[in-house]
This record gives structure tokens, sequence and C-alpha cells, in this order.
């Protein structure tokens, strides 16, 4: 049995035990031990640390197959659980292969069969691996990608170390994680995975996305911080006595007191709270320089060493915006420049041979690769739309990359609303203008290239120079900015 065959029943057993499919660190650590691979060569290949994977994925990884198989499997026996797996799959006749394989059989179904303890002829399980293959791709058919990617997806592409970072640091007490990227970068499908890892470790969590906020919200601090609490205190069914705090004190007094004693004292687990597209206050400066003080206030409680500090160091934070924080805050009253920063940055090469191999149908060369990462970079949503639209057969490559700059092509809504956005500021139209047209990278003044590298349109080079972010942008915009 080779590896990729085995990763394949090493799945289908986790997806039946855990309903999600192997994290690419598992992966990692499954296809170096396959080699003979030692945990101090892994961490030190994938820049891990031993303990890290030693102590703490290896042996949640090991539990969890131990559990799908029904014996104990471990580091060094797990090779042998699965040959042993893979002569004793399902029922014991081709009467139950043929039922498993009808197309009325649900993927569950099909798993339950595959996982059982009764036997089945050797040469029957290569065809049973096929039933399962089958129906896994239906199941995990590309979803169009809009939006966050689910947690059961399959073609969420972690960027190690990224992922565990934020996973190891959301389980310290009274930790801050902040995540800044361009719009469509995986920001959003970042955060949700880590609320799912501190939800697996017994946190409580709390979404809150400033993107449903009316404007008005913004306006006033009080009608801020009261939404804020509604908004928090509704999800965790703790808004009954939040009147009785709106009173005569001062907004960020009352909330601090609304969360300390109605919300963390109320609690034995952690909080864990996301604050998505926190950008939306940016240009409310005066509620925005508030309501991060506040936060940072909160931050450093947790690190006071006095009565109260238990309470908030309950308390974790996420923070995800897509533009730079312009706004001139007190450095020791900023909570972006404390707790763990993450800039998600575009999919490697590798990542992206990665992202390709998951598509059903999808066997394409690595100059396949570079011809579309040519065009799009890395950017996540740029690729995982190429691919969805190749392998549904809309579209082929080679059509994808003569269209891709107009308006016709699968990329119109995307560059049509970057267009809208610029539109709106005459100076950075001349600036990023400026940048297209020129064949080298060009020097703009501090704030031009600052917004417009907020915006995903650009990346710095060397000497603060900056570039169009992909040839995509470069043709589409050349003859669209005068």
């Amino acid at each position: 049995m080779d590896f990729e065959t085995a990763l394949k029943i090493l799945d289908a057993a986790v997806v039946t035990q855990t309903k999600r499919h192997l994290k690419d660190i598992e992966v990692t650590i499954l296809r170096s031990s396959w080699q003979g691979k030692k945990y101090d060569e892994i961490a030190q290949t994938h820049g891990y640390t031993t303990e890290y994977l030693q102590h703490d994925v290896g042996p949640k990884l090991w539990q969890m197959l131990s559990a799908a198989f029904g014996e104990k499997v471990g580091k060094k026996n797990f090779q042998a659980a699965l040959e042993r797996r893979r002569i004793s799959w399902t029922a014991a006749s081709s009467k139950q292969l043929e039922e498993i394989s009808q197309p009325q059989s649900s993927s569950e179904l099909t798993m339950e069969k595959m996982t059982s303890n009764n036997s089945v002829p050797e040469e029957n399980s290569e065809a049973l691996l096929s039933v399962y293959t089958n129906e896994q791709a239906q199941l995990n058919a590309p979803e169009l990608p809009v939006g966050q990617v689910p947690l059961s997806s399959s073609f969420y592409v972690e960027r190690p170390p990224i992922e565990e970072r934020c996973y190891q640091e959301i389980l310290q007490p009274g930790s801050l994680i902040r995540i800044k990227a361009p719009r469509q970068m995986g920001k959003t499908s970042l955060m949700a995975r880590i609320l799912n890892e501190a939800r697996q470790h017994g946190c409580q969590t709390v979404s809150i996305s400033f993107h449903l906020a009316d404007k008005a919200v913004f306006a006033s601090l009080d009608t801020f911080l009261r939404w804020f609490c509604e908004s928090v205190g509704r999800k965790l069914k703790q808004l009954h006595q939040l009147d009785d705090y709106w009173s005569i004190y001062g907004s960020k007094d009352k909330t601090t007191a609304y969360f300390e004693e109605c919300l963390l004292e109320e609690i034995d687990s952690p909080l864990v709270i996301s604050l998505d597209g926190i950008d939306r206050i940016f240009p409310y400066r005066d509620t925005a320089e508030d309501f991060f003080n506040l936060l940072r206030a909160w931050y450093e409680y947790a690190k006071y060493g006095d009565r109260s500090s238990e309470l908030w160091k309950k308390l974790r934070l996420v923070l995800v915006h897509s533009k730079e924080v312009y706004i001139p805050l007190n450095i020791n009253q900023s909570p972006f420049n404390v707790g763990l920063s993450i800039e998600l940055q575009e999919f490697t090469p590798e990542q992206v041979k990665i992202l390709v191999a998951r598509h059903q149908g999808l066997n394409w060369t690595d100059a396949q690769i570079r011809k579309l990462m040519d065009m799009v970079g890395g950017h996540p949503y740029l690729i995982r739309l190429a691919l969805y639209h190749v392998q549904h057969r809309y579209i082929s490559l080679e059509q994808l990359l003569q269209t891709a700059p107009t308006e016709a092509a699968i990329y119109q809504d995307h560059l049509r609303g970057h267009l809208c956005n610029l539109e709106h500021d005459p100076k950075l139209v001349t600036a990023f203008s400026q940048v297209v047209k020129s064949l080298v990278p060009i020097e703009l003044d501090s704030e031009s290239a600052f917004k417009l590298h907020s915006m995903g349109l650009v990346v710095y080079c060397n000497d603060n120079k900056v570039m169009p972010r992909c040839d995509l942008y470069r043709q589409y915009f050349q003859s669209r900015l005068t």
C-alpha cells in the first residue's frame, strides 16, 4: 500500500469519527512517520517545535485514530493498523459491497460499512476504496468560493505555521490575536478555525461582525458600546441585566462593569470574542479611539496580578480587519501593538499545487500552475475561483487566461469592486495609474502607497517602491484609469 492510498483510508476514518478532514499538520506527521522520521526531524523540516508536535498535535492525532479504528494506534504501529483495516474493512460478502455501491447510499452509510469489524476479501478492498472515493468526490465538490470556507471543506489550505501559532495563542489566558489582510485573502476562514479550536478546548465563543452594524451605530460611543454589549450578551443569553448598567456612568465604565460582573463572573470557561471587519469603525475617529483604548485596557487587566485579573484572563480577543489602522493611537493605549499579529500572505506555488490536487479531475502540471499564478499571483480567492470554473468545465485554463482582464471574465465582479473603491479617491486613481503603467516598481507618496497596499492592489518592493499585486490588475486597470 502506498501512502496516498493509506491517506485516503486515514482521512475516511477521521471524517467518520469527527466529521472533519485531516488537518495539514496532521497529514505532515502521518507522511513523515510513514517515512520513518522522528518528531525532531519533522519539526526541523516544517518549522514547528518538537515539543508541540510530540506532546500536543501527535498525541491528539493518535488518540483520534485509535477511536476511529477501534484499537490502540500510535506512531510506531499505525502502518500495521492500516494493513489490518485494509483487509478487514467491511461486511463479509459481495452482496454488501453491492449495497454500498447503490446510488442512494450515503457517504456516512458507506463509511459505517467500511469501518465495521467484519471481514471482506482482500481483492474487494480497492473496490470499496473506489466507492468511498467517488462518494467523497460528490460530497466534497468544490463550493463556489464566496465568503468563508466552511469548516468541513477540504478546500481550505493551511499556511504553516500561521494556523498552529493561532491555535496555541488562543488558549493562553488574556490573549489577543490580530489578523490583517486585504479582502478575500482568507481572514474570516482563519478566524472561524481559531474559534473552532477554542471550542474544542472548552471555550465559549462569540463572533461579532461589524459589517452587520448600521452606520448610525458608530456615530456615538455610547450607542456603539450598547450595540456591542447587546451583541455579546444576546449570544451568551445574558441580556437581562444590561439595562441596569446603562445608567449614569461613563460608556467605557459601564461596558467594563457589564463584562466583568454579568459575563466573566457568570461563566466558568474562557470566553473568546472575535470582531470581524473592525475597519468599519476607523472613519469614526472618536468612537474608534475610545473603543480601541477599552480593548487595550481589558488586555492589560489580565496582566495586573490583582483579584480581577483572573476574571479578565478568561477573555480572549480576535481582531480581524482589511485596512491598515491609520488612526493615531497612543502607543500605550492601542491594541494593535500587543498580542499576536498575523498578516496573511498569498499562497505559495506549493500551496496552490495542494489546492489543485484537491479538485477532482484537475491533474495540472507545474507549468499550468505557473501560468495561472503569472496572471493572478497566489491570491487565494482568485486561485479558487479559477479552479472552480475549470473543474466544472465552464471554461478552460487557456480561455480563462485570455479573458481574465476583461469585463466578460470570471473576475469581473472582483475587478469592478476595486475600480469602484478607487474612483471614490481621485488621488488614488492617479497614483495607481502610474503604478500599472510602469514596467518597473515606482515610489509613491507614503499615504497613497499605504492605502493601495491596504486595498490589496500593490505589493511593496525594495526601497519602499510598489508594483501591482498581479498581472491581472496591471492589464485591467491600464485601460480603465485615466
